[in-house]
């Protein structure tokens, strides 16, 4: 009975089986790395210029790039090449490096290799031993990988490889996903699931989405992952879950991924037993040098620490009299001799209320300039408040010349409607990449302090707070694998330009299927500046829900601390409303470079976008469209939301052109999206309205409900708190 029970229901159980693989497969589960069939024309090209592939492999590393690149073929036109020993007459790819392909070392396509560095790649049309033929080239095998997937971006793209002349390296050493994930598998500021982290079952399970997550990473040039929250759990740092850790790090390694943990700085207290954490004190330095010792023994290529410190409640070298400098070379002198590095980060705000949190990082770091040991890196928010909608850049970037700085961007969307809406972050990244410091005249992006093609440090890093979780197609909403993407992206090349590269992820995700791209790409690129405008025009800031960040919240106020209040931030009064940064104000602005001070000083000529951050400005001032601020303002957030009708409306068009379960998954979502956008826009247009005194424009309509009504709106267990 057991048997035909077991025989009867064979059939049910292999359609189960079959319809979760496909399931992944339609729900983005495979990302950018979902190798669709090219359309024929292509297909025939490129079978004939890649019929027979030489790639010698020497590590594992090497055996990963030969298979992604044997399945992206097979997948995008439907061959997998011969695999020879020599050259063809026509067709042949060669892969490899100098000790790898020694025959061919001294032949002129390896004349670009010195440029590349032990991480770079060339891939070249050349000829080879009197041969035509398509190389990718790199001094290491993680170059061959990091090649390999550029190559297959050009397949994905339709590019013609007839003629390829590409050499590239990063700009930028570090390039890391900092990972807000607990011990418990919540996930703060996570809206995508649970942690990828199975810290329960590790280390005895391996779970293969881990290495579906290195080879997403490693296909976008992510070479390290920070596994635990900030706010960090000392028992991370027990032998426990150093084995879970070393697990992951054992997965990660041949995609080229270190692995690196959140330190909580009185561990030595916590787990050490000892009556201090003090940065100065012997036993406290003896006790990290065995616990660094320790790591090493389980991770050998462990990357080093992120460090939390004396910031919002998270222990730190001040509750010891000591500073900053201190804490982070304390444990930059027990990373030293094994090559790790601290990433110490700057979003610190003091117990006792500042005259504007905006200045508070600079006033406590630049102070401290030139103290930091060299392998200590000083990990900076992209703006002064906190992964705001908009956000000047931090004025930290060129004020510490004489230390090492990095950037930290958020790629979750904390304050941008979670997973729920739609907003491409690469035109934020890039924005703030692209802003001039002035710190050494003209030309001084944020970009170059990073990659140190200013200062000449010589360890360079950039952050960003991933968005990934258990949701099956890893980031919640189909469009936030953008976000991850952009970021591997510029974290490579932070000149590189957003457009292109939100061009290249349409591409690979949904095909190459022109019509579609050329729809989605406006859509895409118009998606963040509707985000800032449905939620904080003009440079307004921090007007979300309180604690969890959902929603509108102008009124918010009554708080343990004023700077935990929207009220606070946006200052709106009868007289007027923002922020006033200048000289007159709390001064903010003068922690910049005097070229950009003269940019935003005068309301008059300062870039709207950035007005009431910096200026608290009457109802009637007059704007440059002719328009009062009140008018302007208005008219920012009901154009936010009517771009996220057009957005509605240009997805709706792509009905049949993309998989049925992911379009309607979007269509749903922007629909919430809709819904949010319009909240946002009501709220806050009848929450300063009562100040204004002023009618909302003619034909821009009314809300349909009183301000109470948004104001008594309450939501209950919001994720990612």
């Amino acid at each position: 009975m057991k048997i035909r029970i077991i025989s009867h229901c064979l059939p049910l159980l292999c359609a189960l089986i079959l319809g979760i693989g496909q399931s992944r497969g339609q729900s983005g589960y495979h990302l950018w790395l979902d190798y669709k069939p090219l359309r024929d024309e292509l297909s025939v090209s490129y079978k004939t210029q890649l019929a027979a592939l030489l790639f010698p492999t020497t590590d594992g590393t090497d055996s990963i790039a030969k298979q992604e690149l044997l399945d992206a073929f097979n997948g995008l036109f439907g061959q997998v090449p011969e695999q020879v020993d020599a050259i063809r007459q026509q067709g042949t790819l060669v892969v490899g490096t100098p000790s790898s392909l020694p025959a061919m070392a001294q032949e002129t396509v390896f004349s670009h290799v010195a440029q590349m560095g032990p991480e770079g790649y060339g891939i070249y049309t050349a000829t080879i031993q009197g041969k035509p033929a398509t190389a990718i080239l790199a001094n290491t095998s993680k170059g061959v990988l990091y090649g390999a997937y550029a190559f297959i971006r050009l397949l994905q793209r339709g590019a013609d490889i007839a003629k390829v002349d590409i050499t590239s390296r990063p700009k930028v050493n570090l390039r890391l996903l900092n990972h807000w994930d607990n011990l418990d598998r919540t996930v703060e500021r996570g809206y995508a699931g649970f942690s990828l982290w199975d810290w329960h079952r590790l280390p005895g399970y391996r779970d293969p989405r881990y290495t579906d997550y290195a080879r997403a990473n490693a296909s976008i040039g992510i070479n390290g992952t920070v596994l635990n929250n900030v706010n960090a759990n000392a028992l991370v740092l027990t032998p426990a879950y150093l084995e879970k850790a070393a697990a992951l790090a054992d997965v990660f390694r041949p995609y080229g991924i270190k692995v690196y943990l959140s330190a909580r700085f009185s561990a030595p207290m916590e787990l050490g037993g000892l009556p201090n954490a003090d940065p100065l004190d012997p036993n406290v330095k003896q006790w990290w040098k065995e616990k660094v010792a320790e790591i090493y023994r389980y991770i050998p290529d462990f990357g080093g620490f992120l460090v939390k410190a004396n910031s919002e409640g998270q222990p730190g070298p001040q509750n010891h009299g000591r500073s900053h400098a201190d804490g982070a070379n304390l444990l930059a002198d027990a990373l030293k001799p094994h090559g790790g590095v601290v990433m110490w980060r700057a979003f610190v705000y003091e117990d006792t209320e500042p005259e504007d949190r905006a200045k508070q990082a600079y006033n406590e770091f630049v102070p401290l300039d030139g103290l930091f040991h060299d392998n200590v890196i000083v990990q900076v928010k992209n703006g002064p408040i906190d992964f705001q909608p908009r956000e000047p850049f931090h004025p930290l970037f060129g004020a510490m010349p004489k230390s090492q700085l990095m950037m930290e961007f958020q790629i979750t969307q904390e304050y941008l409607g979670f997973a729920t809406h739609l907003v491409y972050l690469g035109t934020l990244f890039s924005e703030t990449l692209r802003a001039d410091t002035y710190c050494n005249g003209p030309n001084s992006s944020v970009a170059r302090v990073i990659d140190g093609s200013l200062t000449g440090q010589p360890v360079t890093a950039i952050a960003g707070v991933a968005n990934t979780g258990t949701a099956i197609n890893w980031t919640g909403h189909p469009f936030a694998q953008a976000n991850w993407y952009a970021f591997g992206r510029l974290a490579w090349d932070p000149d590189a330009d957003a457009g292109d590269i939100a061009d290249d992820w349409l591409r690979c995700t949904f095909g190459n299927d022109g019509p579609l791209v050329h729809a989605l790409l406006p859509m895409m690129m118009q998606s963040r500046e509707a985000a800032v405008n449905y939620m904080t025009p003009l440079g307004l800031h921090h007007l979300m829900g309180w604690d969890h960040h959902y929603g509108p919240g102008p009124w918010i106020s009554g708080k343990p601390r004023a700077d935990w209040t929207s009220v606070y931030y946006h200052k709106a009064s009868k007289d007027g409303i923002g922020f006033d940064r200048t000289a007159s104000g709390s001064d903010a602005l003068s922690q910049y470079f005097p070229e950009v001070r003269a940019l935003f000083e005068n309301p008059q000529e300062c870039p709207e976008e950035y007005l009431l951050w910096f200026h608290h400005l009457p109802w009637d001032f007059q704007m440059r469209s002719g328009e009062t601020l009140w008018e302007a303002l208005c008219r920012r957030y009901y154009d936010g939301v009517a771009t996220v009708g057009r957005m509605q409306a240009t997805w709706e068009g792509q009905k049949g052109r993309v998989n049925e379960a992911v379009f309607n998954e979007v269509r749903d979502l922007l629909a919430i999206q809709y819904q949010e956008a319009v909240r946002w826009r009501d709220a806050c247009v009848l929450y300063f309205q009562q100040f204004s005194g002023m009618p909302i424009p003619d034909g821009l309509g009314h809300p349909e409900h009183p301000l109470e009504y948004y104001e008594k709106m309450e939501f209950h267990f919001v994720p990612g708190i």
